[in-house]
């Protein structure tokens, strides 16, 4: 579940079987007897061709001789259609019902951008703007969130070549720990010049480490650092050593994803 704001107007989205659905009712709750506008537009026949012309093409349980019916009676005086209605007849699945604290009619966002549409076409239009806004965070989020389980996943293998080759067979738990820790900051070192203790002293008000707070190009540049470093980890190579290379490793990576993405922006 999420939210946008279009024109002053708190809109709720949420998602379905993988598909998008936006509060119609936010969208009408700053207009007068806005509720009412959702069943008139219902009853409108374009709009239930419209909407019978979706179910067909998404819903392959579409009643469609049902709804055959339906649509000669649209546009008639005596035509009511309720979105209960509409849903239990025809087993549509382009508008729901949701009940509870978000309750409300929520449509697909297509046919939502087609009400909008009916009811402002300029509020519509900021509709779009907005709900795409909050797709492409959506993007970017999903981006960062990969690249950190890949960054976790590459730890794995940096973990790995630690206890393979710097810890001895006879240890505790603790001085185990510490020897991945002090790893750890080799790495920290390396991309961000601070250790985690640095990192958490002159930010003791946020959560988690300092990796959750690194950018995606800079977990990119991590999960390549900590493959590399399992390999001079392997060769034997010392820590002091390590961690120049590792830190010139990391100059030269950020230089280059930082140029792609700039790149990128300029198109």
């Amino acid at each position: 579940m999420a939210k946008i704001k279009v024109q002053n107007t708190e809109i709720t989205v949420v998602s379905f079987e993988e598909r998008d659905y936006i509060s119609l009712t936010d969208m009408v709750k700053p207009i007068e007897n806005g509720l009412a506008l959702i069943e008139k537009w219902l009853r409108n026949k374009n709009t239930i061709e419209f909407l019978g012309i979706w179910e067909e093409m998404y819903n392959p349980n579409f009643n469609s001789p049902e709804f055959e019916g339906i649509k000669n009676e649209a546009g008639l005086n005596r035509f009511i259609m309720s979105v209960k209605q509409w849903i239990e007849k025809t087993n549509a699945i382009g508008i729901m019902a949701k009940a509870g604290r978000y309750g409300g009619t929520y449509a697909h966002k297509d046919l939502a951008f087609e009400f909008a549409s009916w009811v402002s076409p300029q509020f519509k239009l900021y509709l779009i703007r907005e709900f795409q806004r909050l797709k492409d965070e959506e993007q970017k989020l999903i981006g960062w969130t990969a690249k950190r389980e890949l960054s976790k996943i590459n730890y794995r293998i940096h973990t790995d070549a630690i206890k393979e080759n710097l810890i001895p067979a006879e240890v505790t738990r603790e001085q185990a720990a510490m020897k991945y820790a002090d790893e750890a900051d080799v790495l920290n070192m390396a991309m961000f010049g601070v250790t985690a203790k640095q990192w958490r002293e002159a930010n003791p008000d946020k959560k988690g480490n300092i990796r959750d707070y690194a950018s995606i190009n800079e977990l990119i540049c991590l999960s390549n650092m900590e493959n590399l470093n399992a390999v001079f980890i392997n060769d034997g190579m010392s820590q002091s050593d390590r961690l120049i290379k590792l830190n010139q490793i990391a100059i030269q990576q950020m230089k280059i994803l930082e140029d792609t993405s700039g790149r990128k922006l300029l198109k």
